[in-house]
């Protein structure tokens, strides 16, 4: 059962200021501080969240907390920012009403940590999908980025947000955020040049610093040391707990997940570089001829890497910072800058750069989170803005901030009144116009079109002639010195001639929140903002991307002499349109305070607190609320609150519940002026009404606690009684079965001992009988085998006696068969040795002849060899004699030769036999007979393989070789450098696949087509909304490219070949190309055109032909790149090519958009 608690149950001090009882600024406080000893953050002032900044994790923003507090009333439990956060959201979705939170208090009080709480509530509880969850972690991540750019580190606070913002959450009918919108205001972009003792500068430059890679730092020309960069503040560059470089991480982390491609987070990085180089630019005097003065720049290495960065040329740089040119009309003046002109300039140029970065950044930030749907979207606004400011020394950023929070504090009191003057009306009850301070005086005394301090400063800034703070400061003094809420001394109000605590350059104005001082010195400086034409100009001429669209103006080509609008009525502007935004929204309030000055937990200092309670306006936002009726509560939870107090609508009241609350009210005798009945809420004047309901509900509590208690232990006491009788019962049943089973076991035991005796008896009484049986059996067997054994010993002895006789005859024969054998055998050997006697002396008696003979023919021989020897040296001295007149010095060299000619001559004869055949892919050829012809071989195997090719070619007719040059062309544009090609060298080029001319369903586009149609095909022009391929007729001919209507013919964009800069395709084995157009051409005004098609080899091989030959137009350059741009009408979208292992619709190839800039198009793995 579900356990509902109240605002009211186990309340520390009291929730709802409006409650208080008495109710002064010391009981506020003390209330405040009551609350915060107890670690309860947040007290409620109506519908109004107060919040303290504890500066230290509570337990009490957990995912637990989050659905404890969804779909939950406002007051139905304890005070937090996540009902307020949860009522917003419940009206926006179920009550279609477009709400805005805002979030004020001064720096450190928690205002950045409040709107972050709100948004990640709301992502909590809205729905849940792939595309709902991409958006809100796209809303979540622009978070660390604007921190990053727009936050720092102060006296007050290590994480100070330096600039205004607003963010629009738009969400669909279901409640599921579509995207945002991000608004920003008055970036402190002084704080870039210059920061007060003990504060840095904005974060960005610390943690790049601190968390790039060195390869990064180098690209940027930077040095991890902050010592060496004039603009960073270096007494507090490190704080405790603030890790930069793991920030920086995040950082890079979070740009990617908005939708930042990679080459516009390094121009943005190098921006930054660039900002902190023209830091380290310093200058020099230098005296010219004519008597004036001029400034130099001391070292220009700082000033070379930061040209280098951005792309512009050192010497229009250096000149821009040494002169200004002033143009009127038709005259241009160039003058000299001296050097604090000079330090002027450049840190103006600082200024203008990183205000200019941090707008386009929430610019770009805007375009990733735009919700898409063009329909109607209900919306949700988060303010986190400046609080009101009084510091010793207030200057022209604290007049901007005072008068943004005085029309914050006038939206406020209306709508306040408005909300609870129509509350009452909608629930009938009497309205009494409650008295209140209206701010609106203070108001029209600074944004009067006329006469108001803004006006004055703007006219100050645009009149000619000498302009200073202090002529700004006689014009107040003139004009707004009978102003109630205006003080200063030189003014014609005498009252203040002797006031030593407001200067003479100094004026007060009486703000809603207490009297504040400003010094004008730099008003009238700040309020211009001017950035010299010729650094604008500068700037336009760089190469880099970003830079040339920061500044516009710079653009010769449009020049405007007319002045750039003041930062006060730039501000003022915005200021008018935000309040116009919040006055359409309902509002919901968190006003945030700052216990201390120390940023430490625990510590609460009541000065502190009161002077931010006196200018938030909290006590008059109290006295507001309980003007009229200081509590109210629907009928039905009231009545199920207090309906122990009446017995009867004790325990259960059966009517209407507000019947059931009249007759309450009435039973408890309450005054009537005390409360009044609305249409479905009661209303009660005065907390004292609403204490004593709690006083009797607490009394009424402890009679039902005491009752219940009884009643309790009653039943506890009938229920274990009950419980003990059912477990005699149990414990008795089961003894008796035990004491059963007992006894029949014992009973079987007895029956099976006198049942073994039994059967052991009557089994030993026949294994005897049995034993008896089997040794008469076995005496029966002995005998008669002892008798056969006998009978066959008998017969044996006999059988042995006749087989003896009959041996002794057969080994008596064997012995004279031997005799005669061995006698026969010595005769015969007798014989043999007297033969072989004879064989021997006839063989060795031979042997002796033929070795004479042997001997007698070898010496024969040698005389003979001997004789021919000397005959032919004798033939030969003959022969050289004879023929020595014959021959000259060089005979060498023609036997040389004429061996050579013989040797080449066979050469050729065999190589005309060894020739391969005439196809120009057979890679044979006969090996070389002789290493000196290795030239000669080689040779000539090229001149015949030229040969066989020009045979070759010579057979082919026109058509095949236009075939065969297009094979070619293909083959130097996409060989090794696309995936696609291979399979594409087999594939014929067809050209006409539609037969467009004889195909009588294209008979009208063939005739609205005047040239000869090269190519047509069917190609997938992609949607860049969802990545999708829509069918359309490709066709090409010698002067331009027509895109048609597959199902009608009909004609959709036709481009002529000279509008075509080039053609982008993949790496990969898609088919998918990209018609980049020439910007400024007729055709590029819908952008370039992304296709898909199944032969792409042939369609770019034409495109590139066709685009060589034509006269009018430009060699075609092909892109063969795995990422690459393309222009839809106004925005670049990256195309990028990535490999799947394995995609869901087989192999084909599948393109999918991952956000406004990125269409990503995955391709399956090459086997």
């Amino acid at each position: 059962m579900e356990v509902k608690t109240s605002l009211l149950d186990n309340m520390i001090g009291v929730g709802d200021m409006v409650l208080l009882e008495p109710l002064s600024e010391d009981s506020f406080i003390e209330n405040l501080r009551n609350r915060f000893d107890h670690n309860e953050i947040y007290t409620y002032i109506g519908s109004v969240v107060i919040s303290m900044n504890p500066y230290r994790s509570l337990p009490i923003f957990t995912p637990e907390k989050v659905e404890e507090y969804r779909n939950r009333n406002f007051y139905e439990l304890s005070p937090h920012i996540y009902a307020l956060a949860d009522e917003a959201y419940s009206s926006l979705r179920d009550q279609d009403k477009d709400q805005c939170i805002l979030i004020t208090g001064e720096s450190g009080a928690g205002k950045t940590e409040a709107s972050k709480l709100v948004m990640s509530y709301v992502a909590a509880v809205c729905g849940k999908g792939q595309e709902v969850n991409k958006v809100k972690e796209q809303l979540l991540q622009s978070n660390p980025v604007l921190e990053a750019f727009g936050n720092a580190k102060t006296v007050r606070n290590d994480n100070s947000s330096r600039f205004g913002k607003y963010m629009d959450i738009e969400f669909d009918f279901k409640g599921d955020p579509l995207g945002g919108v991000i608004s920003n205001y008055l970036l402190e972009k002084s704080r870039v040049v210059k920061q007060p003792r003990g504060e840095r500068n904005f974060h960005v430059f610390y943690q790049l610093l601190s968390g790039a890679s060195d390869d990064t730092l180098k690209k940027l020309k930077l040095d991890r040391d902050f010592s060496k960069y004039n603009y960073l503040s270096l007494d507090s560059a490190a704080v405790n707990g603030l890790d930069d470089a793991a920030n920086f991480r995040t950082v890079r982390n979070a740009m990617q997940i908005v939708g930042f491609m990679e080459d516009e987070v390094q121009s943005v990085l190098e921006l930054v570089a660039a900002v902190l180089k023209l830091g380290n630019i310093e200058f020099k005097p230098e005296s010219r001829c004519n008597g004036t003065d001029e400034s130099r720049i001391k070292d220009k290495n700082d000033l070379k890497e930061m040209c280098e960065l951005l792309g512009i040329e050192q010497s229009v740089l250096e000149r821009a910072f040494s002169y200004r040119t002033v143009e009127a009309k038709l005259e241009k003046v160039s003058t000299t800058l001296n050097v604090s002109q000079a330090y002027y300039a450049r840190d103006a140029l600082a200024k203008n750069l990183y205000s200019r970065l941090f707008s386009w950044l929430v610019t770009r930030i805007n375009e990733s989170i735009k919700a898409q749907a063009k329909t109607r979207h209900k919306v949700m606004g988060v303010l986190d803005i400046y609080g009101f400011e009084i510091f010793e020394d207030n200057s022209f950023e604290q007049f901007i901030i005072n008068y943004c929070n005085e029309k914050l504090q006038q939206i406020f009191i209306e709508l306040t009144l408005r909300e609870e003057q129509e509350e009452y009306v909608r629930e009938g009850i009497e309205w009494t116009n409650i008295e209140y301070f209206n701010n609106a005086i203070i108001c029209d005394l600074i944004e009067n079109h006329q006469n108001g301090i803004l006006a004055m400063l703007d006219e100050e800034c645009l009149r000619p002639g000498t302009v200073t703070d202090e002529t700004f400061l006689d014009k107040l003094n003139t004009i707004c010195a009978e102003h109630q809420h205006f003080e200063s001394r030189l003014s014609k109000n005498s009252k203040f001639l002797t006031d030593h605590s407001l200067p003479h350059s100094c004026f007060r104005i009486q703000h809603y929140a207490g009297k504040v001082l400003y010094r004008t010195e730099g008003f009238v400086d700040k309020n211009n903002d001017l950035l010299y034409r010729d650094l604008s100009q500068a700037m336009y001429k760089a190469t880099h991307s970003l830079i040339k669209q920061l500044f516009p103006e710079g653009n010769p080509a449009k020049v405007n002499l007319k002045r750039p609008p003041t930062a006060g009525f730039q501000f003022k502007a915005s200021v008018g349109t935000l309040m116009r935004n919040l006055q359409t929204k309902n509002p919901n309030y968190i006003r945030c305070i700052k216990p201390n000055d120390k940023k430490a937990a625990h510590i609460f200092t009541d000065s502190l607190v009161r002077h931010q309670a006196r200018y938030l306006g909290l006590m008059e936002n109290v006295r507001v609320r309980r003007a009229g009726y200081a509590f109210r509560q629907a009928y039905e939870p009231c009545l199920e609150r207090y309906k122990m107090l009446c017995k009867r609508t004790w325990p259960h009241w059966r009517g209407p519940a507000r019947e059931g609350v009249e007759v309450l009210m009435g039973d408890l005798q309450v005054p009537t002026e005390e409360y009044s009945y609305g249409r479905s809420k009661i209303f009660i004047r005065n907390p004292r009404t609403l204490f004593f309901l709690e006083e009797r509900r607490r009394q009424c509590l402890q009679d039902l606690a005491t009752l219940i208690q009884k009643i309790y232990r009653g039943w506890k006491c009938r229920s274990h009684f009950l419980l003990l009788k059912e477990s005699q019962i149990v414990v008795a049943a089961w003894y008796r079965r035990f004491a059963q089973q007992k006894k029949y076991k014992k009973i079987k035991s007895a029956t099976t001992v006198m049942q073994s005796y039994a059967r052991g008896w009557q089994a030993r009484k026949l294994l005897r009988e049995l034993k008896y049986q089997k040794r008469c059996e076995e005496a029966v067997t002995t005998i008669s085998a002892f008798w056969h054994g006998t009978q066959a010993r008998m017969e044996l002895r006999r059988l042995k006696q006749e087989a003896l006789n009959k041996y002794a005859v057969t080994v008596i024969w064997a012995y004279w068969q031997g005799t005669k054998a061995r006698r026969e055998l010595r005769q015969l050997k007798e014989e043999a040795r007297n033969k072989h006697a004879v064989s021997v002396i006839w063989a060795g008696w031979q042997g002796t002849k033929a070795r004479r003979e042997l001997r007698r023919l070898k010496e024969e021989a040698r005389r003979k060899h001997a004789v021919a020897v000397i005959w032919a040296y004798w033939q030969g001295l003959k022969v050289r004699r004879e023929y020595r007149k014959f021959f000259r010095a060089n005979a060498g060299k023609k036997i040389y030769d004429f061996t050579i000619q013989r040797i080449m001559q066979k050469y050729f004869l065999g190589l005309k036999s060894t020739t391969p055949s005439m196809s120009p892919v057979d890679m044979n050829w006969p090996t070389r007979p002789y290493r000196f012809l290795d030239g000669v071989h080689t040779e000539l195997r090229r001149i015949f393989h030229l040969w066989r090719c020009k045979k070759y070619r010579s057979q082919f007719t026109e058509e095949q070789k236009a075939v065969y040059e297009e094979k070619l062309e293909a083959s130097e544009i996409f060989k090794d450098k696309k995936t696609l090609y291979p399979s594409s060298v087999s594939q014929p080029f067809k050209g006409d696949y539609l037969e467009i001319s004889k195909n009588p369903k294209y008979q009208k586009l063939s005739s609205a087509v005047d040239e000869k149609v090269l190519l047509a095909d069917v190609v997938n022009k992609i949607n860049r909304a969802n990545g999708k391929g829509t069918p359309r007729i490709f066709l090409l001919t010698k002067k331009s490219v027509v895109l048609a209507d597959q199902k009608t013919g009909q004609v959709k964009a036709s481009v002529p070949l000279p509008d075509l800069s080039s053609v982008s395709v993949s790496t990969q084995s898609d088919g998918f190309f990209a018609l980049r157009l020439k910007e400024g051409s007729a055709s590029a005004i819908k952008g370039d055109f992304l296709l898909s098609s199944e032969h792409l080899i042939e369609i770019i091989t034409k495109l590139h032909r066709t685009g060589a030959t034509a006269a009018d137009s430009e060699q075609l350059n092909i892109d063969i790149s795995d990422e690459f741009l393309v222009q839809f009408k106004q925005d670049k979208v990256c195309v990028k090519f990535i490999q799947a292992a394995a995609l869901k619709n087989g192999n084909s190839v599948s393109c999918k958009r991952k956000n406004n800039r990125l269409l990503e198009v995955s391709v399956p793995a090459s086997a």
